[in-house]
């Protein structure tokens, strides 16, 4: 079968189409056949060796296909199913592979291929998000949050799931037409952050009073800026960095703002359990199924032009959710 393979870290031009063997699954493990396959800003760490990897390496953390062969011990899923994950190890940039099965859940009959591919990872990480971390008093209906790259894949899925359950997301992009993407599914305000400051306009939205949480996958870039934004006893929640890692903070700096509360959060902690996976996963299923949250894709490329998605991923050229097409 064919793979995207890595030797070593650096751009996208390290990324090779290579031919590998994939075997038969051993105990709780499966074959999956895939019919496409998601790219998301977390294969960028992976190919940059920000996040490393044994090598040589195939990355890619989410795909949609056919199950082909079950290992023993594996009772959710048979052959023939269609079937969806976001899982560890990386390796479905590929056409078929071997991998543990615990992750990988049925894909209901009303949900594509392409949207199965597409929503996994940035749908299961939005669940966890909104649904799981939370600031002290909990987030309730009509409270704000601000949700940085609100026109990226996990951001419009969040815009739409938080309109859902009556929060009000102030969501950032750094472009007039990005933020009109997430006005258009479903945040309350958008702000501009190449032209205004997001603080002082936060602040304006909501009074002067700040928010409970800040939602921030852009790191070194928004990471001070987003502390101002909070209320006392309010949460910092980063679960990414696409500008880079925030600089080192002292954490007596976090009481001196109003006893702030920071967590880094991966959904990896939140799959690392089959019954925490499908139950994340039916929410998730369900939010789409019921139409409250579209899932968006907006850039389909063949696998074999997989060096230059990464280049339009890093360049901030995409929006929405982004396919490796097979």
């Amino acid at each position: 079968m064919k793979a995207v393979q890595i030797k070593q870290p650096g751009g996208p031009e390290q990324m090779v189409l290579v031919d590998v063997e994939v075997g038969e699954p051993g105990p709780g493990e499966i074959r999956i056949r895939h019919k496409a396959v998601g790219l998301n800003f977390i294969d960028v760490y992976h190919r940059t060796g920000m996040y490393p990897l044994p090598l040589p390496a195939t990355i890619g953390m989410e795909a949609s296909g056919i199950v082909e062969a079950v290992g023993e011990g594996v009772t959710h899923l048979k052959a023939g199913d269609r079937a969806a994950y976001a899982s560890q190890p990386p390796g479905s940039y590929c056409e078929a592979r071997v991998m543990p099965a615990k992750t990988v859940c049925k894909l209901p009959d009303s949900i594509d291929f392409d949207t199965g591919a597409a929503m996994m990872l940035k749908g299961l990480t939005a669940q966890y998000l909104l649904k799981k971390t939370q600031p002290q008093d909990r987030l309730k209906e009509g409270d704000f949050v601000l949700f940085h790259a609100a026109a990226g894949g996990v951001g419009l899925i969040a815009c739409q799931w938080a309109r859902a359950m009556g929060l009000q997301l102030i969501g950032t992009a750094g472009s007039a037409a990005k933020c009109a993407l997430a006005k258009e599914y479903g945040a309350s305000y958008v702000i501009d952050y190449s032209k205004e400051d997001f603080v002082a306009r936060v602040k304006e939205i909501t009074g002067g009073r700040g928010l409970k949480v800040v939602y921030d996958s852009v790191g070194k870039d928004t990471w001070d800026k987003s502390l101002e934004c909070l209320m006392p006893f309010g949460l910092m929640a980063s679960f990414g960095a696409s500008s880079g890692p925030p600089a080192p903070f002292a954490p007596g700096a976090l009481g001196a703002k109003g006893s702030l509360y920071v967590t880094r959060q991966t959904l990896f902690s939140h799959i690392a359990t089959r019954e925490s996976t499908q139950a994340m996963a039916d929410d998730l299923f369900d939010v789409v199924g019921s139409g409250k949250v579209k899932i968006r894709i907006d850039q389909r490329y063949p696998l074999a032009d997989v060096q230059q998605a990464h280049r339009d991923l890093e360049g901030r050229k995409t929006t929405g959710c982004t396919i490796l097409t097979l």
